[in-house]
């Protein structure tokens, strides 16, 4: 298994400098450091609320949220720590859409600020699908420090992924 694989697409000297504080044993005690604040967001009643609570804040007008949980699977089976769908279904001669959103329970043990920056990421596909400019203008706008912690999120996660060797 390729150690990086979270930082694939980032450049040599940066990954050059987290192979260091992994063999130093420094990656965990710098994210340790910097993300010392837990949440209490553990079950599906809370993730929906605490989701809900920042759409409400952000988008407003959006379509509402059909169901919000945690999802064991999900990290093994799509690769992803988070997903989006949208569901419509057929009520007599209506259609009826429904919005859904899943977060790898990953989360449920990370730091604060990580489960909300998984959480803006699935919001702002609700407005915007493809991962464009106007989608992380979105994402930044809801979370100024989006691009950081999505880079410390990949840190967070290769150092998990270290810690099962």
């Amino acid at each position: 298994m390729e150690p990086l694989k979270y930082l694939a697409g980032y450049p040599q000297h940066v990954q050059e400098r987290v192979l260091a504080l992994i063999e130093h044993d420094r990656l965990g005690a710098m994210l340790a450091e910097k993300y010392d604040q837990a949440h209490a967001v553990r079950s599906d009643g809370q993730l929906y609320d605490y989701v809900q609570a920042l759409k409400d804040r952000h988008l407003r007008k959006s379509v509402p949220l059909g169901k919000v949980i945690y999802d064991s699977k999900l990290q093994v089976m799509k690769h992803a720590l988070g997903t989006h769908t949208a569901i419509s279904r057929v009520h007599g001669g209506r259609l009826k859409a429904s919005r859904e959103i899943r977060i790898a329970t990953v989360f449920r043990d990370a730091p604060a600020q990580f489960l909300k920056m998984i959480v803006v990421h699935e919001l702002a596909h609700i407005k915007e699908a493809d991962h464009n400019k106007a989608f992380y203008q979105l994402c930044t706008h809801m979370e100024p420090d989006y691009h950081q912690l999505e880079f410390d999120l990949r840190l967070f996660l290769t150092h998990l992924d270290v810690g099962k060797k």
